[in-house]
């Protein structure tokens, strides 16, 4: 296992064991602390640890090098991870809603809400407390190995700390502001899942991109382009193809060199290239330059 490999193992079992221990305490101050926030809460924490499990098995298969099935790598398999992670976002959001949308309803026609209990209210500031502490952890560990999947993960745990801030002001009102403001649990926890779901559209959408072959941004395209043409003798990049692989990028160009020069000088101009590319995407970049001679 490489460096970049225990990073994310490390980040990852830190944050399933929080989130197991979160998953147990809000489910017992959701029933025991009857606050229906909390509990579609401890759902949404579930998801983070399945989320976490995902993170653990494709990052290990990501990381494995190219072989003959796989001549490009299998660093798509942790956009795969990262599409999954977005998909049960999403799912999460879209349960905590309709959990919601029910007990609204139900308030509405007149019947009663249970008031939630302090202990409903003290586990909600513990997570919110732990889950932030999270969230700033593993997005410095994401930024710092480079991976998507490990970023996703991190708003993941954001998206369950402001959660838990929506919950905490429902369970807060519902306690405090008397019976008729019970219905401020359900509706902190309907507020927070629009959130959730927004959160999972912005990892999915990025994540599906990559998965179907999507370019890289048209700036990222230009300083390629600025990269190559800055080395003396070569001209005219065109027939550009840029994709990305997991935490890598893959590209792929023609460009126009002096017919006159030797295979060799052509070669070591090439290669400048291809050095000035993988200085600014990472080492693990696949650059591949097709040579034409400049037409006269």
């Amino acid at each position: 296992m490489n460096i970049r490999e225990k990073k994310i193992y490390r980040i990852t079992l830190i944050g399933t064991a929080v989130n197991a221990l979160l998953i147990a305490l809000k489910f017992i101050a959701g029933i025991f602390g009857r606050s229906s926030a909390m509990v579609a809460d401890a759902v949404h924490s579930l998801s983070d640890f399945v989320t976490d499990a995902i993170i653990l098995i494709f990052v290990k298969i990501a990381g494995k090098p190219r072989d003959k099935g796989h001549d490009y790598g299998h660093g798509k398999f942790e956009t795969l991870a990262t599409l999954i992670i977005g998909i049960i976002l999403a799912a999460a959001g879209l349960g905590l809603l309709i959990n919601g949308a029910s007990l609204v309803i139900k308030s509405i026609k007149g019947e009663p809400l249970e008031q939630p209990t302090m202990l409903a209210l003290i586990i909600a500031l513990i997570s919110i407390v732990s889950k932030e502490w999270l969230y700033r952890y593993t997005l410095k560990t994401g930024k710092t190995v480079n991976s998507q999947a490990v970023i996703a993960n991190a708003w993941h745990h954001r998206s369950d700390a402001i959660s838990s801030a929506g919950t905490l002001a429902g369970v807060a009102g519902a306690i405090f502001l008397g019976p008729h403001w019970r219905i401020l649990d359900p509706l902190a926890a309907m507020a927070v899942s629009i959130f959730i779901i927004k959160s999972g559209y912005d990892i999915i959408k990025p994540a599906a991109n990559e998965l179907l072959e999507s370019s890289l941004p048209e700036e990222q395209e230009k300083e390629i382009r600025t990269f190559v043409e800055s080395v003396p003798g070569i001209d005219n990049v065109h027939n550009l193809r840029t994709r990305r692989i997991g935490n890598c990028i893959a590209v792929d160009m023609h460009v126009n060199m002096d017919g006159t020069l030797s295979l060799n000088e052509a070669h070591s101009k090439a290669t400048v290239a291809e050095k000035a590319i993988k200085h600014r995407f990472g080492e693990n970049a696949i650059v591949t330059i097709h040579m034409e001679p400049t037409k006269k």
